[in-house]
C-alpha cells in the first residue's frame, strides 16, 4: 500500500501535512505526537525581520471556526535559523518553511537566505500580504503582482516553490494559472477568509485588530470548491486545506484534485488529528482495495453513481 506522493520535487512519505501558522515551528508538538509520522512539518510564516504581531485580544471562537489575527508574528530569518532550524534539521520527514514579505524583493532575499540551508524541503509563498510599494495590494489577490513575486523567488532559490493562493477572489483559476506560469512547483489551497466577531456585550470588536482570518470546519465546502476549480485548470499539485478535522474531509479534497492536504485549526483541539488521518486513509484503500493513494487523487466526477478509479497522475 503505498502512500507517497510527490509536491514538484518533494516527495512526501504521505500526503497528510501540516498547516502554516497552526503548528509553530514543530518543537512546540513534538511531545504531543511524533512528527516524523507526518508527510511533512510546515512552519509558521518567515520574514526578513522580526515581527511582533498584532496586540491582543487575537484569537476568537466562533460557530465552527477560529477567527485570529495573531499579525505574522515572528522570528525573522535569523532568528529562526538559530532557535528553531537545529530541531527541524534533525527530523526524518520535509520542512516546508512558509515566507512572506512586503515587497517582491524581500520575498526573494528570504528565499535566497533559505536556499543556502542544508535539508530544506519546499518553500511555501504566503501572498495574502500586502505589497507596500503598491499601495497596500495584496500580491494574491493581484495576478501581475503574483506573478511578480513567483518569479522573483523561482530566480532566488533551486528548492520546490508552493504558493499559498489567497480565496478573497473572484475566481481561483487566473491565480492558479499565474503561480504554474511563473514558475510555481505547487499550489496551497487555502489561506484564511477575512472575518471579525463582536461582543454584544461592550459592543467592540472582539479582536484588537478588528478583523482577523477565518479558519475551521466551517470554511471547509469553499475551499473544497477552490481545490477543484483549480484542480480543472492546472498540473501542478495542490495541497488542499480549509477545515480539515477527519478522513473523510481530507478525501474530499483528494478526491476533488489535492495531491496531498494539510490540517489547520483541529491542530489546536486535536492535536493528533493528522496522524488519525493517516492512519485513516490506510483503512479507506484497505477497505477500497487500493494499492496506491494517488489513485484517488481527482477521482470525483460530477454526474450520477459512483466515479471510476482516477489514473494515477503524478509520479
Amino acid at each position: 500500500m503505498n502512500l507517497a506522493v510527490q509536491i514538484g520535487g518533494l516527495a512526501l512519505p504521505n500526503p497528510v501535512t501540516v498547516a502554516s501558522g497552526t503548528f509553530g515551528y514543530g518543537v512546540e508538538y513534538a511531545q504531543l505526537l511524533d512528527l516524523n509520522q507526518l508527510g511533512a512539518v510546515v512552519v509558521k510564516g518567515i520574514r526578513r525581520d522580526p515581527v511582533r504581531g498584532n496586540p491582543t485580544p487575537r484569537l476568537v471562537e466562533v460557530t465552527s471556526g477560529l477567527i485570529n489575527a495573531i499579525g505574522l508574528q515572528g522570528p525573522g530569518v535569523d532568528g529562526f535559523i538559530r532557535s528553531y532550524w537545529p530541531f527541524l534539521q534533525q527530523l526524518k520527514v520535509p520542512t516546508i518553511i512558509n515566507i512572506w514579505g512586503t515587497s517582491v524583493e524581500e520575498y526573494a532575499e528570504v528565499a535566497r537566505r533559505l536556499d543556502a540551508l542544508s535539508g530544506v524541503g519546499a518553500l511555501e509563498l504566503n501572498v495574502s500580504c500586502p505589497n507596500i510599494k503598491e499601495g497596500g495590494a495584496q500580491f494574491g489577490t493581484d495576478p501581475a503582482l503574483l506573478r511578480q513575486v513567483v518569479a522573483a523567488c523561482r530566480a532566488a532559490t533551486r528548492l520546490p516553490l508552493i504558493t499559498k493562493l489567497s480565496p478573497n477572489v473572484v475566481s481561483i483559476v487566473p491565480y492558479a494559472q499565474a503561480a504554474e506560469a511563473a514558475g510555481s512547483d505547487a499550489l496551497s489551497i487555502m489561506n484564511s477568509y477575512p472575518a471579525m466577531a463582536i461582543d454584544v456585550e461592550t459592543r467592540r470588536p472582539v479582536l484588537a485588530n478588528v478583523t482577523g482570518g477565518l479558519s475551521g470546519p466551517c470554511i471547509k465546502p469553499i475551499a473544497l470548491k477552490l481545490v477543484w476549480e483549480a484542480a480543472q485548470a492546472v498540473r501542478i499539485p495542490i495541497i488542499g486545506m480549509g477545515g480539515i478535522q477527519n478522513t473523510a474531509d481530507a478525501l474530499e479534497f483528494i478526491m476533488a484534485g489535492a495531491t496531498a492536504v494539510a490540517v489547520g485549526t483541529a491542530n489546536f483541539y486535536a492535536p493528533q488529528t493528522a496522524l488519525q488521518i493517516i492512519a485513516g486513509l490506510r483503512q479507506f484503500m484497505r477497505q477500497e482495495n487500493l494499492a496506491d493513494v494517488r489513485q484517488l487523487i481527482g477521482c470525483a466526477r460530477a454526474g450520477k453513481g459512483r466515479a471510476p478509479e482516477a489514473t494515477v497522475r503524478h509520479p
